[in-house]
This record gives C-alpha cells, structure tokens and sequence, in this order.
C-alpha cells in the first residue's frame, strides 16, 4: 500500500479509503468485520462513513458497525485513521422537531457525541460536513468546530459536496479565526463525471486540501459494465444508475471504447478507473465500497498499477475533460 498526507496536514493517509456505506444495508456485520479486516492486513488504513448511513429506521447502523469491530481490539482503532459525517437529520424516526439536522452549533455538538457513541471511541480524526448548510454562517460553524478540537474529540474537519467558491469561503473564515479549516473534500469525481476539475479541484490546489473522490467508477459503469452484461453477469453494475447511463448512446460509445482500450492493453476496467484517479492533481485517494471481500481485493490491484502516458492520452480522447475555469467555457 502507497501513503500520502491528507491535504496540508501532517498526517498520512492511504491511497485508497475504504468506504463502509453498504455495511449494513448490503452486508452484515460479519462480513463488514472480514473486510474491514481484510483491508487493514492490506494497509488500507483511512475509513470513511457517516453518520446517516444504514438509511431510515436504521440511521447510524454502519457507525455501529465499525464500533463493533473496533471493540474487537488488536489495535484496531489507533491503526485506522477514522472520517464520519455530519449533516443529514438523525432525529428518530417519525419526528421532526427542529436542530437534528444540518450544521448549526446545536447540531454539531449533537452529532459528534452521537457519532462517538455508536462508533465505540473518543475520538475522531477527520469530521467531515457531507453538504453545504446554506443558512448557518461559517463563525458558527468554526466555533462549534474549534470547541471539539480542543476537547480532542476531533482532529480535523472536511467538506463533502462543496462548490469551489463554498470551500474559499469555509477557508476564508477559517482563517480571520486563526483555525485550520477544510484539510479535505470529498466530492463526486470520476473518468465520466469530470465537472470537479472545473473549480473544486482548483480550490482544493489552492488552499491545500486532499480530494477524495466518491462513486469513482461512476456507480458501476467504469466497472467492465458491457463486459458483464455481455457474460450474463448481474449484480449493481448490470441494473440501477450504470443500466441509465448507457440508454443514452453518445455515453455508451465511450463505455464500449473504454472497455476495448483496457481490454488491448490486459487490464481490468475497474482498475484502471481507480488507477487514473490516483493520477489526478490533489488526489488523496478514492473511494472504494466494497460489498464482499473478493471486490476489495479488485480494488487493491489499482495502487500498483501504473498508467503510461499514452493510455493516459487514449484516456483523454474517449472522456475529454474541460479543464478548470475560467478557461473551461472562456478565453
């Protein structure tokens, strides 16, 4: 496993993050614990979840789960450089009384001793906002945040699903305060979905953050999506968002291009999707969310390998980016 620091910190991270959204929904807690297992022996040591994830009545279930398997010991917390969420609304089901959600000084204050709580530790290493909170101003927002870094219940803060002019702004603030800000972004950034280099990516350059891109086969479809329906195969990549995308036929022309490209030069489709992210400026690393222990060991082939610069180009010529602005649509 290959490591880089998160951003401006001093922290190491690896370059891959292990997603844990389908512990739960999709994998019990069994199975979660073998990969969370798995991915450790690997090196992987940077987890991200959310507070939400496990979804409806079951709201802060992946949290358990991850608190379960750090309760087994061994080392397993001070190992793992831990990332959880903030901001979807944790108020038990049926209720919808106000401040249990976005991220006002309330909010944060709740949701972290949550977070804490179902996660079985007292601390966490990177608090991330998983969206922008259009009505809650940004000195609230740091001194809830500054508050939890001096009682050590937190290290670092990031964003998720930010524009590039909403992390110039948290950093702004963050700075008239003397506090560190955003050490991080994690943002939807893939082959196919290209926008963030536009201006998020540029942000993230400028005031030192580590972008670590979610869905980085784009839900599948960089997976070998054709490739697998053409072998009868089923499973996500066969249906849902992937089975849309490739109704429109511009799309799935440079699926079947990218497909043949990976397929001239031996390599898997997934790899190389996850391999070109780790190309990318301010890239930390992607992340990957494996449902059985066979996907997470497909995931760990992509830190090895290494993309010429010809693929890389032949990369470009199927899945054209538009650069950052002002240049992407101006002179």
């Amino acid at each position: 496993m290959e490591y880089t620091q998160l951003g401006r910190t001093g922290l190491k991270v690896s370059r891959l993050v292990l997603g844990t959204m389908n512990f739960g929904p999709v994998t019990d807690e069994g199975d979660s614990h073998a990969i969370m297992d798995a991915a450790l022996a690997a090196g992987v040591n940077f987890f991200d979840t959310a507070n939400v994830y496990g979804w409806g009545e079951n709201k802060g279930r992946t949290e358990e789960i991850v608190g379960s398997w750090f309760a087994k010991g061994g080392g397993r917390r001070d190992k793992t450089v831990l990332a959880t969420k903030v901001y979807g609304n944790m108020a038990p089901d049926g209720e919808t009384w106000p401040n249990h959600d976005k991220l006002s000084a309330l909010n944060i204050r709740r949701a972290v001793e949550g977070s804490l709580k179902r996660l079985g530790t007292d601390y966490i290493d990177l608090y991330q906002f998983h969206h922008v909170d259009r009505s809650t101003p940004w000195d609230e927002i740091w001194q809830a945040i500054d508050v939890l870094v001096t009682q050590g219940k937190i290290l670092y803060a990031g964003s998720s699903n930010f524009a590039g002019w909403h992390i110039a702004q948290a950093n702004e603030a963050a700075q008239r305060r003397g506090s560190l800000g955003l050490t991080s972004e994690q943002c939807l950034y893939n082959l196919v979905e290209r926008r963030a280099e536009m201006e998020v990516v540029p942000a993230a350059e400028a005031y030192g953050l580590g972008v670590i891109p979610w869905s980085p086969l784009n839900g599948g479809l960089l997976g070998g999506v054709l490739r697998k329906q053409r072998e009868g195969g089923a499973g996500r990549s066969a249906g849902g968002r992937a089975a849309d995308a490739l109704a429109d036929p511009v799309l799935r022309g440079k699926i079947e291009a990218y497909e043949d490209l990976c397929d001239k030069h031996g390599l898997e489709p997934g790899d190389v999707g996850l391999a070109w992210l780790l190309t990318r400026p301010a890239v930390t690393g992607p992340i990957v969310g494996p449902r059985t222990a066979g996907q997470l060991d497909s995931a760990l082939r992509a830190v090895e390998l290494e993309l010429s610069a010809d693929f890389l180009a032949s990369l470009e010529e199927i899945f054209p980016g538009t650069g950052p602005s002002p240049e992407a649509f101006a002179w």
